[in-house]
């Protein structure tokens, strides 16, 4: 005895405009670091930004707190970009870390940021040595430099993780 079976099959297509976020790339090891190297840099960069003297006679004595502020905005911002196209796009955080861009970028940023940073402590050492009485944010200049160091040790993290990731291929 058979019987028949009719099968119907459809097929729907449907399109999305919703916003995917990869929330998971939060909880790995890069995504923590760059978090991590994100507010150490808003924290460099508004201490230095908020004391730096806009009144001197000469403007050679603004050359370390603004090259500090250089680099330390250019590392803020990229790390920022990094983030957030790894976290709004799924295939961007899975291609991106295991290029060479990674390594060169995080590279080259922690070198920048330990040359800006230990430049800025220097002169403003310098600057206040043998005086009693500070310049206006003395501490809080030598401070922004520490985290500067910090901020480059994370970098530098970042840039061994990455060399691994990109050998693993």
């Amino acid at each position: 005895m058979s019987t028949q079976v009719t099968v119907h099959r459809m097929v729907t297509t449907t399109t999305t405009s919703a916003l995917l976020i990869n929330v998971g790339y939060l909880k790995t090891f890069p995504g923590i670091l760059k978090i991590f190297q994100i507010i150490l840099g808003c924290v460099a960069v508004g201490i230095i930004g908020h004391y730096i003297k806009w009144t001197y006679a000469s403007s050679e004595l603004l050359v370390p707190e603004l090259f500090f502020l250089l680099i330390a905005s250019a590392c803020l911002i990229t790390t920022t970009l990094l983030l957030l196209s790894c976290i709004f796009s799924i295939a961007t955080a899975s291609i991106i870390p295991k290029t060479l861009f990674v390594v060169l970028l995080h590279g080259t940023l922690s070198y920048l940021l330990v040359c800006s940073s230990i430049n800025l402590l220097r002169e403003v050492v310098t600057r206040n040595s043998g005086y009693r009485i500070y310049e206006r944010g003395y501490k809080s200049k030598i401070f922004s430099g520490a985290v500067g160091l910090v901020n480059c040790a994370l970098y530098i993290i970042s840039s061994i993780y990455s060399v691994r990731t990109f050998r693993q291929g």
